[in-house]
């Protein structure tokens, strides 16, 4: 290349720098020009706001500042209208308040001259009655009584009358309001009543049992009665065992016993004490179950435990026949109808009734009428003294100290009156035989006693230990001397003394 070239190239290239330097200075120049007429622009806008804002502020203060203004002329508008009312309030109220005293002051005038009035008008009839008496010769006392007497004479007759007649026509209402009371309550209720007997029988699947049952020499029958307490007739029913015993719970106890050694197939004296004594545990348990169901039955759950189980020794003990605890529910259901239609309290009447021979559960072991021992019982646990006071009643042993004592009367005394519910004869034998039971049981020595054979044997098992053989001879001689003295029966009564002696000892 020749350096003419290079020069002009170098030239060229110079030119060209050049050029570029110029064009970027002016493009430059211009951005910066650009960039602060922005800058200028934003801040003039700013600042142009900055100005609507206060403007805007004042204008917003001015109006907050009238309107607290307003606010306050309102208020001051308010609270002198209540001033001027309340002062028109207390010029009235001051008006009244004169106005009041006037009439005071008028009333007091009038009272002291009522007062006046009142003394002369007394000293007027003090003289008028001087006055009279001093002319009939007569003192007010004795005028009053003259009076009262030609008036009683006058119209003795016609009130004597009268009285007769509106006692008739109450004792008439009463009465007829009494019948439909109890005849809606017994209609409203029915029950099946049969008196309950001293027997039950027991069937027998095969009467080659019957061997088993009497045992070599009678051992297992004689042991089957000491335990129980009843008489076992053999050969009274084909393919049957009757159950002899004025108790329901000893035949009960003796049929529950039968059932279980008869499913057991051994019968000999030690499994029959076994098997009396399973009986007598599912015995207790099954009073409790049906106590429990008879409070279920007539609506009373508040009861203890303790009252539960005696309602239900109560299915075991029969009164003139009649089974105590169906006696009971019976007359529950009576009063509690009565009592609704008389508008008195159902549930003391309703617990009274079904409590009211609660001490025949016990009245075989513990001294004292029924009624007595029932008192006791519920007083000892806790049964409202308005129930005991509903129930103490029934046999006019105590006074009526509340009107649902009576409704329980006369309750009982209409579910006895069914008739077949009741029988006295057999309540009589009843008696009688536990009369011959108590007269043994007071007998040191004695364990237990049992009249069996329809009152005919009674059969008394004695403690070995305390008796020996010479005492129990003498024993039978003194309990027939008892009897005979105390209790009237026809035939004779065979008096059993029974002393066994066991010898046990165990080989280890």
């Amino acid at each position: 290349m020749t350096p003419t070239l290079i020069s002009v190239a170098i030239v060229t290239l110079l030119v060209g720098f050049a050029v570029g330097y110029w064009r970027r200075e002016q493009l430059a120049k211009k951005n910066i020009g650009t960039a602060e007429q922005k800058a200028q622009r934003v801040q003039e806008e700013a600042e142009a706001k900055a100005k609507e804002v206060v403007l805007e502020a004042k204008e917003r203060a001015a109006t907050i500042a009238a309107e607290a203004e307003k606010e306050d002329r309102e208020r001051k508008s308010q609270i002198s209208t209540l001033e001027n009312r309340l002062i028109k309030r207390e010029e009235a109220m001051d008006k009244k308040t004169a106005a009041l005293d006037g009439q005071e002051t008028a009333l007091r005038t009038k009272l002291d001259g009522l007062k006046t009035r009142e003394t002369e008008v007394e000293n007027l009839e003090q003289r008028a009655s001087r006055r009279l008496e001093e002319l009939s010769g007569l003192s007010a006392g004795q005028a009053r009584e003259v009076l009262l007497t030609q008036y009683r004479e006058r119209y003795q007759e016609d009130l004597a009358a009268a009285l007769q007649k509106m006692s008739r026509e109450r004792h008439e209402e009463l009465e007829n309001k009494a019948n439909e009371v109890i005849t809606t309550a017994l209609q409203r209720y029915a029950r099946s009543h049969v008196s309950e007997m001293t027997t039950s029988t027991f069937p027998l699947g095969d009467e080659d049992l019957k061997g088993k049952i009497i045992g070599r020499e009678g051992r297992n029958i004689r042991a089957l009665e000491r335990l129980t307490g009843v008489e076992l007739l053999i050969d009274e029913t084909p393919d049957a065992i009757v159950i002899s015993s004025f108790d329901p719970f000893r035949r009960e106890l003796a049929r529950m016993a039968l059932e279980k050694l008869i499913r057991d197939g051994r019968i000999q004296p030690a499994k029959i004490e076994e098997k009396v004594e399973e009986a007598k545990a599912e015995l207790n348990k099954r009073i409790g179950e049906i106590g429990e169901a008879a409070v279920q039955e007539v609506g009373v759950y508040d009861l203890p435990k303790e009252i539960v189980q005696l309602l239900g020794r109560l299915h075991f003990r029969s009164s003139f026949g009649q089974n105590v605890l169906t006696h009971s529910i019976e007359m529950t259901f009576l009063a509690s109808m009565m009592a609704a239609d008389l508008g008195l309290n159902v549930a003391i009447t309703k617990k009274g009734a079904l409590l009211h021979d609660i001490g025949k559960a016990i009245d075989h072991e513990v001294e004292g009428t029924h009624v007595d021992l029932g008192r006791k019982i519920l007083k000892k646990y806790g049964i409202d003294e308005s129930v005991i006071e509903a129930m103490q009643s029934h046999h006019d042993d105590y006074p009526y100290a509340r009107p649902e004592a009576y409704v329980v009367t006369a309750a009982d005394v209409l579910s006895a009156a069914r008739p077949g519910a009741r029988r006295g004869t057999l309540e009589n034998y009843l008696k009688r035989l536990g009369d011959l039971e108590k007269i043994a049981l007071e007998f040191p020595g004695v364990k237990q006693a049992y009249a069996i054979s329809a009152g005919r044997e009674l059969r008394i098992f004695v403690t070995p230990e305390k008796i020996d053989d010479f005492r129990a001879l003498e024993m039978a001689r003194e309990i027939a001397n008892r009897v005979q003295s105390e209790l009237k029966f026809p035939g004779e009564i065979k008096v059993t003394v029974i002393r066994e002696m066991r010898a046990v000892e165990y080989a280890r």
